[in-house]
């Protein structure tokens, strides 16, 4: 049966959905991720559960998500984002209330696991595929304002929950949380994504009007995730590992901190610059590029030591990740256009946050085999160094744009 085009939203329709979008990823990221590192030792110190166990169940919420993406991005394609991400807003509500309410730590780890197919509804995946249907060749533009947006996260949430935990216990402060939860992201997904969900168009199909099945099993993809899956376990696990790193090589740890930010701060001046990036250059060589400067960055933290020359890489590095970032957001429409956008970014997606929720745990334990953080810091960069020769060969022949 033929599909019968719908119309596209007017201006208004569209800011407002951008709108909507850019604050409620920031609400969900603040509070189904950057308050946890923030709430981690305090978890630990008055339970006594130990930290490990703490972030596996973070850890497990992040796997949900992944798991959660494939079958959420099918009904995407089908269906638009306003029902399912107006579920998982719901649902999150309750997730975060039996975290909070934990007796145990089985309970607290299933908990998690409950946030993650939450998460797996509502976090950049859905958005995203939001963002890249309606907006249609404007999607870029868009898909960098909800990336700067959403950059935020870290900026308003993590001090929000630092200064709620110095008042009221970790149970409290995510109580405070899931209302503010609530409050923002149900009824903004609920009234903010109304409108008509468009097909995609076959001039922005490319050769995406193929089987989606045959797609996922091609080679082009599978290397496509295969490094991009490499890149965000680089990328993630030296951000993670950045304070120790500093501290290693003699900074203070007040400045470590303050190194972290500003890589946080170049991540919103990479993605200032990806429409120029995207405008100059064909799918292949920005791949190429992008992960090369993750790879090189990542290394050099490994290699210098003066503090200036340490927070200088720190901020490069932030560049890089922003750029990366926005790399993944397109990776599917540069390819094989819109048509199936969600079921193939649920299915390149998962990959990447697998790497992404190992990539702490992974990257401290090789640490301890390596010798230093130092030594970690130089075998990241080989590995995106690796992702980025991958990315050579993943771009299909029929690509709009290959050089």
């Amino acid at each position: 049966m033929s599909t019968t085009a719908q119309p596209a939203l007017n201006r208004g329709g569209l800011r407002r959905v951008l709108a909507t979008l850019c604050l409620t990823e920031i609400t969900s990221w603040g509070v189904l991720y950057y308050a946890f590192p923030v709430l981690g030792p305090e978890i630990a110190r008055s339970t006594g559960w130990s930290l490990p166990w703490i972030t596996a169940g973070f850890s497990a919420g992040q796997l949900t998500a992944a798991l959660v993406g494939i079958p959420v991005g099918r009904w995407l394609d089908r269906h638009g984002p306003r029902g399912v991400m107006t579920a998982g807003s719901a649902l999150r509500v309750p997730a975060v209330v039996l975290i909070a309410l934990a007796p145990s730590l089985g309970w607290f780890l299933a908990a998690w696991v409950v946030a993650g197919v939450a998460m797996g509804a509502t976090l950049y995946p859905p958005a995203f595929a939001a963002l890249t249907r309606w907006y249609g060749p404007q999607r870029v533009k868009a898909l960098t304002v909800l990336t700067l947006a959403a950059g935020l996260a870290s900026t308003v949430f993590a001090p929000l929950t630092a200064a709620l935990v110095s008042h009221v216990d970790w149970r409290q402060t995510y109580l405070v949380l899931a209302v503010i939860l609530a409050v923002i992201t149900i009824p903004g997904h609920l009234f903010g994504l109304r409108g008509p969900w468009p097909a995609a168009e076959g001039e922005e199909s490319g050769s995406g009007l193929g089987d989606p099945a045959r797609i996922a099993r091609s080679r082009a993809f599978l290397v496509l995730t295969a490094a991009l899956a490499l890149t965000a376990f680089g990328a993630f696990a030296a951000v993670v590992n950045l304070v120790p790193l500093l501290i290693e090589q003699g900074v203070s740890s007040g400045t470590a901190a303050i190194a972290l930010g500003l890589g946080g701060a170049g991540q919103v001046l990479g993605r200032l610059g990806f429409s120029t990036l995207a405008r100059r250059t064909g799918v292949r060589s920005r791949t190429l590029l992008v992960l090369l400067l993750s790879a090189a960055t990542t290394a050099v933290l490994g290699l210098v030591t003066s503090v200036v020359a340490l927070i200088g890489a720190a901020i490069v590095a932030g560049m890089a990740r922003g750029v990366f970032t926005l790399v993944q957001a397109t990776a599917i429409t540069d390819r094989w256009g819109a048509a199936h956008y969600g079921r193939l970014t649920g299915l390149l997606s998962a990959p990447l946050t697998i790497t992404m929720a190992f990539a702490p745990w992974a990257g401290a334990a090789l640490a301890g085999a390596l010798g230093g953080y130092s030594e970690l810091f130089l075998v990241l960069g080989g590995i995106t160094a690796i992702a980025a020769v991958l990315s050579l060969a993943s771009t299909p022949p029929t690509s709009r744009s290959t050089s």
